[in-house]
């Protein structure tokens, strides 16, 4: 078996083990899996099971829940058989392990069997911590996958450009911020929707592809709303918020969406350093600042404090602070389409 790639361990995890990507797993007698982001989680131990399969393809595969387990089921899964076939033993739900599974768990790390390789899943919470910190100081000879959660929109972009570059194919960065926008809620369908474009897309992936196939969730995207407004498009931005709307759009999400875009213009506006250099200092990526640097165009200080104040405003009224949520979303676009007082 092949060692793995190592990466510095974090330093919050305290852990000794070597860190692992989840889109580069590889097995060890002990692959701890952690993390909430189940999309991730899933990628990395199909890619355990199918690498251990490429080895092998008499691999025996067993599943065991932690928090539903019968005494002995551990061992008698990693034993070798008869014919001395390699083993997976895939272990769900360890966060609400039973104090049986843990205690067989612990045991298992001072002896693991040859020829196994024994997957935690483990998606946060203080249960099972005991087994965490055997795992990760060492014992068992174990890597560690983390899978932390993917919330926001940097992130969600970096995840299905990792998705594009894993498979070796291109895709426009206009396209893939319209992609990333029309699955802002949901990172499965994203994931879905990237491994779509690659199976059926034969050259590089465009705008107008990304419109052809996924058209009506752009149109009603959250970002598609902030992206108009704040363009000047008042009657484009009405629009799309009504379609957003009309479709279940949550308005929380949707001022969150323009807020969120106000303020990095607040951060890079007024400010000459070349894009690289701003956006390391600001801790965002380079596209984020460049985009922003084009939003800003037609804008001022008085114009960009007065839209955020309104899109303030209107995140204090859509959670609660106004009977009529609908009227202070158009209220906000109003102003930010605008660039005036409501009413004016």
């Amino acid at each position: 078996m092949a060692s793995p790639a190592r990466r510095a361990p974090s330093k919050a995890a305290r852990s000794a083990i070597p860190q692992l990507s989840w889109r580069e797993p590889q097995p060890a007698p002990i692959v701890l899996v952690s993390g909430p982001e189940e999309v991730c989680a899933e990628r990395a131990i199909a890619g355990v099971r199918d690498y251990l399969r490429a080895e092998d393809p008499t691999l025996e595969v067993s599943d065991i829940r932690a928090d539903d387990y019968s005494a002995g089921t551990l061992l008698g899964v990693t034993s070798p058989s008869l014919f001395g076939e390699p083993r997976l033993v895939r272990v769900s739900g360890v966060e609400k392990c039973s104090d049986a599974f843990l205690n067989e768990a612990l045991s298992y790390l001072a002896a693991p069997q040859d020829g196994a390789t024994v997957i935690l899943r483990h998606t946060g919470g203080v249960r099972g911590k005991k087994l965490l910190d055997a795992i990760r100081s060492g014992q068992g000879g174990g890597v560690e996958i983390a899978c932390p959660a993917v919330k926001r929109d940097s992130d969600r972009f970096d995840f299905a450009a990792g998705e594009f570059q894993a498979a070796r194919k291109r895709i426009a960065p206009i396209a893939l911020r319209s992609l990333v926008s029309a699955f802002a809620d949901d990172l499965t369908e994203l994931a879905a929707a990237c491994q779509q474009l690659v199976a059926d897309v034969p050259g590089d992936i465009t705008e107008q592809i990304v419109e052809r196939y996924y058209g009506g969730r752009v149109e009603t995207s959250a970002f598609t709303v902030a992206d108009t407004a704040i363009a000047g498009r008042y009657g484009e931005a009405l629009i799309a918020l009504r379609h957003a709307l009309a479709s279940g759009s949550d308005p929380v999400p949707l001022v969150a969406a323009v807020a969120m875009k106000l303020r990095t213009m607040a951060r890079v506006a007024g400010n000459r350093e070349p894009a690289s250099q701003l956006a390391a200092r600001l801790g965002m990526k380079d596209w984020q600042v460049d985009r922003a640097r084009r939003d800003l165009v037609g804008w001022n200080e008085a114009s960009l404090g007065m839209a955020i104040q309104a899109a303030a405003r209107a995140d204090a009224e859509v959670k609660g602070g106004s009977r009529d949520a609908v009227f202070a979303l158009e209220r906000m676009i109003t102003v930010i389409a605008t660039r005036a007082p409501y009413g004016s």
